[in-house]
């Protein structure tokens, strides 16, 4: 086995190991996390965007000459997901419950987080390819790209129903993902991070739908006018830190 192939699986281990950054919440108690949820949605909402515009879209218009082909991924990632939705009658619930069971917004949020995860270990696997120094560059990237997000994407899952550890769980399984992109990436070779791109348009335009179509609708619903404005605050916090992150890459 290259090294190449050794650095890449470790790298992604340790990434999908950020998935787990919501065990720092276990311990905190469960009337106190049910009111700061509203907020970690707000975060993801703030990331999601963040990501797309400053990460996504961006490394697409630099790998792909024609920016048609960009635009229609994310066009077919945005109609797909509010297909599923109308298709499967799915619907939002503004309240968390107790039964333990997943809600669109988690099954959504988890079907384009595990995209971007897919994407992420091929990356990772071709970036060592290249070189160990530019895979260990990239690895960094990533990891510094996917802690804000994965508070979120944990806030998120809590909300929709889940309990910690079952959200942890299935974070985690979407994390994983990365380990079969990277897979892919050895196997396929050149044709897997040649035609990446059609999935990381897809995945950016998942993004903009959960942000704008499911978790936006979630904090309207919020008419306490300083929990609004901290909601709002925090979401351009998310943006932000998406704004910064690519000065670090």
């Amino acid at each position: 086995m290259s090294n190449a192939v050794i650095f890449s699986f470790g790298a992604v281990l340790l990434v999908s190991l950020m998935s787990l950054i919501g065990l720092s919440t276990i311990s905190v108690n469960k009337s106190f996390l049910k009111k700061i949820i509203m907020f970690l949605v707000s975060l993801a909402a703030g990331t999601l965007i963040g990501d797309v515009f400053f990460h996504i879209l961006p490394e697409l218009f630099e790998e792909v000459a024609d920016t048609n082909l960009i635009m229609i991924g994310v066009i077919i990632g945005i109609m797909t997901f509010f297909f599923l939705e109308k298709i499967l009658h799915w619907h939002h619930c503004h309240q968390p419950d107790e039964h333990n069971h997943m809600h669109p917004v988690a099954i959504n949020n988890l079907f384009a987080d595990g995209l971007h995860n897919l994407i992420d270990g091929t990356i990772i696997a071709s970036s060592f390819s290249i070189s160990t120094e530019i895979g260990i560059a990239t690895t960094i990237a990533v990891i510094l790209h996917e802690i804000p997000q994965e508070i979120g994407d944990f806030g998120v899952l809590i909300h929709s129903g889940l309990s910690r550890r079952t959200a942890l769980f299935f974070n985690f399984l979407s994390a994983s993902l990365a380990f079969l992109g990277a897979g892919i990436a050895f196997v396929l070779g050149d044709i897997a991070t040649e035609n990446s791109y059609m999935l990381l348009s897809f995945a950016g335009g998942g993004f903009i739908y959960l942000a704008i179509a499911d978790l936006f609708p979630e904090l309207k619903v919020e008419d306490n006018l300083k929990k609004s404005i901290i909601q709002f605050l925090i979401v351009v916090l998310g943006i932000v830190l998406m704004f910064g992150l690519q000065y670090l890459e």
